[in-house]
């Protein structure tokens, strides 16, 4: 299954809230926070700055597959 979201503000008003009443378990827990602030960063419009690009760069780096498992 493929979703496709054409619009930033679905991302707030839709999907945030979906999943923030239907939590994800387990480490995709963690990468939906990760996904939660980068969505914060980018509505602060912070991805403009350098220094904001490479927060969301270092976030995304640490999702998914380079979450350290523990």
């Amino acid at each position: 299954m493929e979703l496709v979201v054409g619009k930033f503000s679905d991302i707030e008003s839709k999907i945030i809230p979906f999943f923030s009443k239907y939590p994800v378990v387990g480490t995709k827990k963690l990468d939906f926070d990760d996904f939660c602030a980068i969505t914060l960063l980018m509505k602060n419009k912070e991805h403009l700055t350098d220094k904001g690009l490479m927060q969301i760069k270092n976030i995304k780096a640490g999702m998914n597959k380079g979450r350290e498992s523990n």
